[in-house]
């Protein structure tokens, strides 16, 4: 927690904050990469274990049930390495996505207060914070989109390779669907970050002071708030998240990754409708699991580094 007692948006400079930012998504995603893979296996699967009727048209696809299961599953026929297929695309998509994040964060809570024109005027804390994490979330995902996009074609490869490089995978994406195809996905994309994002950060907000005093047997104060906040969020706008996976793969190659049975979507009403109605709702939540799993890890990380790393940069008088 800020040594201060601060809220998060109040630290540092803008310096300090993109290098506290980009330190604190590179080091969250490389350790929560496995579980990203699997969670994206999961949702780009329109079949299920249990329903035999589904499996008519497998086409060779496989059929994964559970987190562990899936892992294990991937690593015996792709190898260990597998479980951190699109990592390169996903570094540098965190590194950016955090630096965007906390950046427009900061610089939206100052542009409220200056709106606001004095101390008594300014919005509820968790209203505020609802507002800027919102911003910074929609923000921060137009910018690394085309990023997303790859990382989730990569991870949903098998051992036939779509792209045989990051540099193809640009130029074949280029040639064949134009620069629109690394936005696919992007509508859902929005729809779910800024409820996320806001949700996120006021929850995160709203717990981090009381918590942040606390010495929990399983973690700091901040971690847990973080990782409270995540779940919260990440329930909420789940379907969505699955409507924007289930876009990404569309195009072209959509029959040439490890799930050669995916269905073709347009649109995110009628892409949600169409899950809905062929899979019910538990197809919409597919991979809801390993996303809290990941959720929990993933920002307890993030927003740890992220504070000790701030901290740091502060007391060390690092520009």
């Amino acid at each position: 927690m800020s040594q201060t007692g601060q809220r998060l948006q109040d630290e540092g400079s803008r310096r300090q904050v993109v290098m506290a930012g980009a330190t604190a998504g590179l080091i969250s995603r490389f350790v929560i990469a496995p579980l990203d893979v699997v969670k994206i296996r999961l949702q780009l699967q329109s079949h299920s274990l249990s329903d035999p009727l589904s499996h008519r048209d497998l086409r060779g696809s496989p059929i994964y049930k559970g987190t562990l299961r899936t892992m294990r599953h991937i690593v015996k026929h792709e190898g260990l390495t597998a479980l951190w297929k699109g990592n390169v695309p996903a570094e540098l998509m965190y590194v950016a996505y955090a630096s965007v994040q906390f950046t427009t964060y900061r610089s939206a809570t100052m542009l409220l207060h200056r709106l606001s024109g004095g101390e008594a005027n300014r919005l509820p804390p968790a209203a505020e914070s609802f507002i800027c994490g919102a911003i910074a979330g929609a923000t921060a995902t137009t910018t690394t989109y085309p990023l997303d996009l790859l990382r989730t074609r990569f991870a949903a490869q098998g051992n036939d390779r779509v792209y045989t490089s990051l540099r193809r995978a640009i130029w074949e994406i280029r040639r064949d669907e134009g620069l629109k195809g690394f936005f696919r996905g992007l509508t859902p994309g929005l729809a779910q970050i800024v409820p996320l994002m806001g949700i996120f950060f006021a929850a995160y907000e709203a717990a981090r002071l009381p918590l942040g005093h606390l010495d929990l047997p399983w973690g700091s104060g901040d971690a847990t708030a973080g990782a409270l906040a995540s779940v919260t969020a990440k329930t909420c706008v789940f379907p969505l998240d699955l409507a924007r996976k289930r876009i990404q793969v569309q195009g072209p190659t959509r029959s040439r990754y490890i799930h050669k049975n995916i269905p073709e979507y347009a649109g995110t009403i009628r892409t949600i409708r169409k899950i809905f109605k062929h899979e019910g709702t538990r197809g919409l939540y597919r991979g809801l699991t390993v996303s809290l799993i990941k959720a929990a890890p993933s920002s307890a990380v993030t927003m740890w580094t992220y504070e000790r790393v701030l901290n740091f940069l502060i007391a060390k008088g690092i520009p």
